[in-house]
């Protein structure tokens, strides 16, 4: 049995666009053209608000600036990301228009941001006072947007404390060191059909937002919408929505459907070359701990990605994995480098091609199925894929390149 490396037809020109110095180990395949699509049916049941692409985390692990710029292409208005150094990135890198972020700490890069034209969000007086000052040095207004904490009870200001945020904020914008663009707060729980708590914090948002238009705020927009409620609580829309995690083609939660209820296609196809192919006995125990032994004698195939790449430990023994058509499951614990799949004595070449997961044209797993594998959420499979996976952008523009 050969352990010649070769590459299959279908997978040679999916490798058309890789750099020539890229590892054929593994690929993380970014399909452009989908997420593009994506963009455009969630503008469509976003209605007249704007749409903002969340490209925090390097775009949920799918590269962040060729995302950001397909995203705008397909008429996104707004990119978001969570850390300052993320939205700085995304200027340095020559995207144009409003950005936000919204993750901040105190001694942050505030007046990088201001000077590099980024809206920041502001949950408290001691980052308004860092904001202010920042403004000052630079003598140019900060874009600043105040977030409510409707209940999330993460990031943003408490109801009881809003009053006096929305004061000082308007005697900074009236000192002509900041202009209070945005109004704006997050879901407890907007993946879960019916909750009490969505139709209690848009009660909340709305007062809280009265209060500060009452007291002269007049924000370009006013925004509470993440994916799932993009997709499903259309009162929750108001100016702009913020779409993360279904602009990669990914339903937020199985109870909402699944990307193609929604008219979404996913992104992202995880991809790997088997190592090695080899014919074991039966009673032959698999990876640390045997916690997996062959029943018969089989093949067995290498799969060279592991936890360090970022395929979850917790898949291990679970995990289902295409290859040669058949779809298998992991055999034993998955290892830092690299796991192993039964063939069931299939005579697989080296070099053939193993499916983790994608949109499901070949009958590959989804993120959704690892995610169940390793009772996790769809989001953190997607976005865990390390930096040794080099990221391939199909149908990139010549500016996306």
């Amino acid at each position: 049995m050969t352990c010649r490396p070769r590459v299959l037809p279908y997978a040679s020109e999916r490798l058309g666009a890789m750099n020539e110095t890229a590892s054929l180990r593994a690929r993380a395949e970014i399909d452009l053209d989908a997420l593009r699509a994506n963009v455009r049916a969630l503008r469509a049941r976003a209605g007249g608000a704007q749409l903002m692409a969340v490209v925090k985390s390097d775009a949920y692990g799918h590269g962040a600036v060729p995302c950001a710029r397909a995203a705008l292409e397909a008429g996104a208005t707004w990119l978001g990301t969570a850390t300052p150094q993320e939205a700085l990135a995304l200027r340095e890198a020559g995207l144009g228009g409003r950005v936000m972020c919204w993750l901040w700490t105190p001694g942050g890069p505030w007046r990088e941001a201001i000077e590099a034209d980024i809206d920041v969000s502001v949950s408290g007086m001691w980052a308004l006072r860092e904001v202010v000052a920042a403004a000052t040095e630079a003598g140019i207004p900060a874009r600043i947007q105040l977030k409510a904490d409707t209940g999330l009870g993460r990031n943003g200001c408490q109801p009881a404390d809003w009053p006096e945020l929305v004061a000082a904020a308007r005697g900074a914008e009236d000192a002509g060191t900041v202009r209070i663009t945005g109004l704006w707060s997050h879901f407890a729980c907007a993946d879960e059909p019916g909750h009490p708590s969505i139709a209690a914090q848009l009660a909340v948002f709305r007062d809280m937002v009265a209060h500060a238009e009452k007291e002269g705020v007049d924000p370009e927009v006013r925004h509470m919408a993440n994916s799932p409620a993009t997709l499903t609580i259309p009162e929750a829309h108001f100016d702009l929505v913020r779409t993360g995690i279904a602009m990669y083609g990914i339903s937020p939660s199985p109870e909402l459907g699944t990307p193609a209820d929604f008219g979404l296609r996913p992104v992202m196809t995880l991809v790997a070359s088997i190592a090695l192919v080899k014919q074991v006995p039966a009673g032959h125990g698999i990876s640390y701990g045997h916690h997996y032994t062959t029943s018969a004698e089989t093949t067995l195939g290498l799969v060279p990605v592991g936890y360090a790449d970022g395929i979850p430990r917790h898949a291990s023994g679970r995990a289902p994995v295409l290859v040669g058509g058949v779809t298998r499951r992991i055999a034993g614990r998955v290892a830092m480098d690299q796991f192993v799949v039964d063939l069931d004595g299939d005579e697989i070449e080296a070099g053939s091609e193993a499916v983790l997961f994608g949109p499901g044209d070949r009958g590959e797993p989804s993120a959704e199925d690892w995610a169940q594998a390793a009772d996790t959420i769809a989001y953190e499979i997607v976005t865990r894929i390390g930096t040794r996976v080099p990221r391939v952008h199909l149908h990139a523009t010549p500016a996306e390149s």
